[in-house]
């Protein structure tokens, strides 16, 4: 995958043979921090930070002038700035990105009904169909770049690929403001040098496990025997992550999503001023929304976090996930750091909530972003248990504290 900042990116020069590849996937560059300079083109070309103040405030989002710098996405602020001192740092407006983003997908839906959003910024589509009226997937690409930079003014990286997993691996290499092309008999060779971690589904574990047995690249996966594999990973999970290491990826754009959140929200009868209490709260919530996510088959691309003050006055605050999820834990932690970011808690806080967004389905995507770090075997465990005894009956240590109502 390539380099947040931009430094390895690559790109399609010339005519190429698109003949076999009806995926595009379609990333904005630094949606937030680009809204940012939109709205305010004093700083542009100044690095710009998107993000939380507040002493335990996260990155939201960076433009690639901060990236040089070593600011990502999801990094501590106070890390940011130290390594960006002179850094542009602005509050996240998520209304205007919402604004922004619907006029991007109304974009989208004009080259096709096959448009499946992954987040905010961030979608497949499959223009299989619109080949008659619109071209090849190449020009398709390339009439997308140009309507979104010159309607509104931002740009956009797109992948155009054989399979889904390969275009968003070549998105990934186009940014930032680029498109890649891989032609479908050229997919084996374009992924066999990248690393493991390329795959959907190598988390941190896993790449050790990997490179502990001599498997360090995808070319590595590529030429394995599966009676060799089967052990390291488990035979399901080493077909499958074979079979993406040879661009074999079946999924098909799922363009319509009749759950679009799932949430909890409590209000509480006396304001929490006490953040371990609000900690308490955002966990229960968010062993509901996870184990609701789980029970439908869901994964969450986004994590919000709603906080109402003792005065009425709300603020929301998200977070775009790479991979989506529906693991207690992960949402949890997503939603601590969340917390964390919103300033004055101390004021008292009447009302909280968690919420899902930005769901897909887990038959389609789940063994894909599968990490043995998320704590999924817990949740395994703790679903089959309610499934017998309902709800409630296995629970956190931290949530035995009785809740104040």
């Amino acid at each position: 995958m390539g380099k947040q900042d931009g430094s390895e990116r690559t790109v399609t020069d010339g005519d190429v043979d698109d003949s076999g590849t009806p995926f595009l996937h379609l990333d904005m560059d630094a949606f937030f921090a680009s809204v940012e300079e939109l709205d305010d083109p004093s700083i542009v070309g100044k690095p710009v930070i998107v993000g939380g103040l507040g002493g335990r405030g996260v990155v939201s989002a960076a433009n690639y002038v901060a990236r040089t710098y070593g600011v990502n996405s999801a990094m501590p602020m106070s890390t940011a700035l130290r390594n960006c001192p002179g850094a542009i740092v602005r509050r996240p407006r998520f209304e205007r990105y919402a604004e922004v983003s619907r006029q991007v997908f109304a974009i989208l839906e004009e080259f096709t009904p096959k448009v499946q959003p992954l987040s905010i910024d961030e979608a497949f589509l499959d223009v299989s169909g619109a080949r008659a009226l619109l071209g090849r997937p190449h020009e398709i690409a390339q009439k997308i770049r140009a309507r979104v930079r010159d309607e509104l003014g931002l740009a956009a990286s797109i992948g155009v690929a054989s399979s889904m997993f390969v275009a968003k691996v070549a998105g990934s290499r186009a940014k930032p403001d680029g498109l890649l092309v891989i032609p479908a008999v050229e997919t084996m060779e374009f992924l066999a040098p990248l690393p493991i971690q390329a795959l959907w589904g190598v988390g941190p574990v896993t790449a050790k496990r990997l490179r502990n047995f001599g498997y360090s690249t995808i070319r590595d996966i590529q030429n394995a025997d599966l009676e060799v594999l089967g052990p390291v990973l488990g035979e399901r999970q080493a077909a499958h992550i074979r079979d993406l290491a040879r661009g074999v990826d079946p999924r098909q754009i799922e363009s319509h999503n009749p759950e679009k959140s799932i949430g909890r929200s409590q209000t509480f009868g006396e304001d929490l001023v006490d953040i371990a209490d609000m900690h308490r709260e955002i966990l229960r919530m968010s062993t509901d929304v996870a184990a609701r996510a789980r029970k439908h088959d869901f994964l969450a691309h986004t994590v919000t976090v709603t906080v109402r003050y003792g005065d009425w006055a709300t603020v929301t605050r998200s977070h775009t996930l790479s991979e989506p999820t529906n693991a207690t834990k992960v949402v949890a932690s997503e939603a601590y750091a969340l917390l964390g970011a919103v300033d004055g808690l101390e004021r008292g806080v009447r009302l909280l909530g968690v919420r899902l967004e930005n769901l897909v389905g887990e038959g389609e995507l789940a063994l894909l972003w599968e990490d043995e770090t998320d704590g999924h075997e817990i949740d395994d465990v703790v679903d089959a248990v309610s499934n017998r005894f309902g709800m409630g009956s296995v629970q956190a240590a931290a949530l035995l504290r009785p809740r104040r109502d």
